[in-house]
Order: structure tokens, then C-alpha cells, then sequence
């Protein structure tokens, strides 16, 4: 595999499937779904890696956003059922209305200090980093306790050189135009893994930057058996 590739993306059809959930959503909500599931190396990655687990079972997408990721497992099969939360109640309320009739449920939660609810897979997309460093570990903590089978996470890699500058350096001016003060502080890959091992996982990490300049990689901890 090419440094940093996932596998290959998706068929279309499973895409437009998805993407076409969101027709009664905005205009900017109908591209970026669609261009999202298309370019986000994470797709095709989190797809692969379900498809080869035989399935990710009842699914908890923590910091599912709009929920595209998670309704696209859910209707490639690779997911059984989706437990979806989300801060933003915008963003919740367009997964709900795209969700309709699927066996997903998505809810507005505030990951610092929510439950995480039991499922076969917890699974958190460029979400850890963002949250208050003091907020991480204990969160790590909960979504293992939670999980039954596997934890997977995408996480921005602190210890990847010019790309960890460069994301960096991204995440320092998107948020000096947001006026968001908080500061960035990513927890280690090594931390990470060590954390979960400790609960009992068995844990990989990858890179998953394929075609971005970006530090980000695809941890999955398997509980042991």
C-alpha cells in the first residue's frame, strides 16, 4: 500500500445512495456530503476495515457531524445499526432527517462528559484533538468501557514532522478566524494506543492522509479475546 493510501474508494452508486438521503438539506450540506465521502481518505478506509471485520455491529459515531459516514456503512451493510452524537444541533438535526427509516438514532451530546452508549464499535473522527486536553483520556476511557468489539479513530498525529506543522499551522488559522480561543494539543499516537491497550485492546495504527498534506492516521483497537 502507498504511504498513506487507503484502499480504494467506494462505488459511486454507494455514494450517490448516501449523498441522495440529503435532498432536503441545503445546498452547502448536499456538496459537502457528497465531496466529503468522495475525498476524505477516511471513507474508503473505515469501509475496508469494516467490510474485512465482517461487519462493525451497532455502530457509536461519536462526533458524527452531518452523519454521512456512518449512514453510508449503514447502507453498505458494513454497520447493523448507527448511535450517532453530535455537539452541533444543526448538524444532528440533518442527520436525523437523513437517517429517516433506518435503523440510526442521532442525538446532541456534549463528548467532554456524555455517556457513550454500548456498542460492538465506537468509532470518532477527527474529533479527539479538539476537545480540551484534560477532556481526551477520560473520553478514550469511556468509549473503551463502551465497546465491545473494537475502537477505531482517526487521529491527528502530533509526531508526523512537516505534516504535523502544516495541520498545525491549519488548525492555529482556522481557528484565529472563528475567534475560537482554545488551544491545540493533540494527544500522542503512542498515548493513545498505550491508553487503550491497557483496557485491554490490541491496537494498530496507519497513516490515513492519502492525497492530503495532512498528519492523520487510523488507529483500530481490537478487544483481545
Amino acid at each position: 500500500m502507498p504511504d498513506g493510501a487507503p484502499n480504494s474508494l467506494p462505488d459511486d452508486r454507494l455514494i450517490e445512495a448516501a449523498a441522495a438521503r440529503y435532498a432536503g438539506a441545503s445546498r452547502f450540506t448536499r456538496g459537502y456530503v457528497g465531496s466529503k465521502l468522495r475525498r476524505d481518505p477516511s471513507t474508503a478506509a473505515i469501509l475496508a476495515l469494516a467490510r474485512g471485520a465482517g461487519g462493525l455491529g451497532h455502530l457509536a459515531d461519536l462526533g458524527c457531524g452531518r452523519g454521512q459516514l456512518a449512514l453510508l456503512l449503514l447502507l453498505s451493510g458494513a454497520a447493523a445499526r448507527v448511535t450517532g452524537m453530535d455537539y452541533e444541533e444543526a448538524k444532528v438535526a440533518e442527520a436525523r432527517a437523513a437517517g429517516a427509516g433506518l435503523p440510526a438514532d442521532f442525538t446532541r451530546a456534549d463528548l467532554v462528559s456524555a455517556a457513550v452508549p454500548d456498542c460492538d464499535t465506537a468509532l470518532m473522527v477527527d474529533v479527539l484533538y479538539q476537545l480540551p486536553e484534560a477532556a481526551q483520556a477520560p473520553l478514550l476511557d469511556r468509549m473503551a468501557r463502551a465497546a465491545r468489539r473494537r475502537v477505531v479513530l482517526r487521529l491527528f498525529d502530533p509526531d508526523r514532522g512537516w505534516r504535523s506543522a502544516f495541520g498545525m499551522a491549519m488548525e492555529r488559522a482556522g481557528r484565529a478566524i472563528r475567534r475560537d480561543g482554545a488551544a491545540v494539543r493533540p494527544m500522542p499516537v503512542p498515548a493513545v494506543a498505550a491508553r487503550l491497550e491497557g483496557m485491554g485492546f490490541r491496537c494498530a495504527a496507519l497513516p490515513c492522509w492519502a492525497g492530503t498534506p495532512l498528519p492523520n492516521v487510523l488507529l483500530v483497537a481490537e478487544r483481545r479475546a
